[in-house]
């Protein structure tokens, strides 16, 4: 509730829960709204650990068997990836998370660092880890590792590929395709028939020149011709070993949807915060308490949406988004007043409040509405990757760039061999 109203206070919000449960209970049940102080009392009583054990035990994968996009042939796609968020600039939090440095002094903020796995097709956040600012995203990455199960495919960008964290989320049995560095040395071992090899990768020099503690991989290398800006080639690593069932300008085309990841952060850092710019709480165990709350919040989010586009037999990933329609939208302008869970009036199944035992009828009438409003699909667009704010690493993005169209990367796809 809190993670939807981030424009208003604790006590606003608790106000909202309150004439919930009038509404589920009847008008005798008269509570009194606690004030400022007593909401944080009762916050810091409670802790960020009850959050984060609720958060690993409900946050899971949710796509099925007719979820589109969520799934390359029989293996459920996953993505590990890791970005940060903006907390209140006081100095308990920046003694806790740390701040990052700038060329003229250092940033506005403190920040925490996050590491998740994202399934693909519902942008479910799933396996998250949180730390400070100089914690870094391949120490959360270990920690994330374990949520990884047999049966998933998991893709990530080279700044993650390391032998001991390739070696550790092979043990979990997924499998794994990560994209490494160019200069990493990879000797051609067999070349198979689909363009890609075999090579053994090592910890070490010296193990390479015994011979002892490698493991075998599958090396694809391969160029996008006619794509304007694309590097001059790209190499992935694949724990699947048998092009048969995986071939190599597939999982090539395949990794191109790791970006995916960044629509899954843009609407938990951007949409579903609104302008809030960063987490409120002013104490470092409250932070951690609001950040899995968040996180909880997203997950519930979409997992209507998933609900709704399997009613719709179509992608998830072109339905409607609550973090810029239909929910949010309610929720910021008001209507959450009118009925408990932010479904307009006029699309309710009566005109008047009606009792629990119609829930099933009221589910129904969300879902109808998320529905209602869809927003056009930005798979395989591009656009430059920059920053309006001067003070940053990226470049700045020129003034009325646009995304271009569409994009089928298998058709520009030429696997070196």
């Amino acid at each position: 509730m809190r993670a939807f109203r981030t424009q208003v206070s604790y006590r606003e919000v608790l106000r909202c829960l309150r004439e919930g449960i009038r509404w589920l209970l009847g008008p005798a049940w008269e509570l009194k709204v606690a004030g400022k102080s007593g909401i944080s009392q009762a916050r810091t009583r409670l802790g960020w650990e009850p959050l984060k054990q609720l958060h690993d035990e409900v946050v899971t994968p949710i796509a099925v068997k007719r979820t589109q996009g969520a799934w390359y042939r029989d293996w459920r796609s996953v993505r590990l990836d890791g970005s940060t968020l903006d907390v209140a600039d006081n100095p308990a939090n920046e003694k806790a998370f740390g701040r990052p440095s700038a060329s003229r002094g250092s940033s506005a903020y403190p920040q925490v660092r996050f590491v998740s796995l994202v399934e693909n097709g519902t942008h479910v956040l799933f396996g998250t880890r949180m730390g400070g600012y100089n914690d870094g995203e391949i120490t959360l990455a270990h920690k994330v590792l374990p949520s990884l199960q047999k049966g998933m495919l998991c893709l990530a960008d080279r700044n993650f590929f390391g032998f001991d964290l390739w070696k550790k989320a092979c043990t979990t049995g997924a499998d794994l395709l990560w994209r490494v560095q160019k200069n990493l040395r990879l000797p051609c071992e067999k070349r198979l028939s689909d363009g890609s090899y075999w090579s053994t990768i090592y910890r070490s020099d010296g193990d390479r020149r015994r011979g002892t503690n490698g493991i075998r991989v599958r090396v694809i290398e391969y160029t996008l011709e006619g794509i304007a800006g694309a590097e001059p080639i790209y190499r992935l690593l694949t724990s699947i070993l048998d092009p048969a069932p995986a071939p190599a300008d597939e999982l090539a085309a395949l990794y191109h949807e790791r970006w995916e990841i960044e629509t899954a952060l843009d609407e938990r850092k951007t949409h579903l915060r609104g302008s809030q710019i960063v987490l409120r709480s002013k104490t470092p165990d409250l932070v951690r308490q609001e950040f899995y709350g968040l996180m909880m919040t997203h997950f519930a989010v979409r997992g209507l949406m998933h609900e709704a586009a399997l009613q719709a037999v179509e992608d998830p990933r072109n339905g409607s988004v609550p973090g810029r329609t239909t929910l949010r939208g309610k929720i910021r302008t008001g209507s959450l007043t009118s009925t408990p869970c932010g479904l307009s009036a006029a699309n309710s199944p009566s005109s008047s409040l009606f009792p629990p035992p119609e829930r099933k009828a009221f589910h129904k009438a969300v879902l109808a509405e998320i529905l209602e409003e869809r927003v056009v699909s930005s798979r395989g667009r591009q656009i430059p990757r920059g920053v309006k704010r001067k003070m940053s690493n990226f470049p700045l993005r020129p003034r009325h760039v646009s995304a271009t169209d569409p994009i089928d990367y298998a058709k520009y796809i030429k696997v070196l061999k």
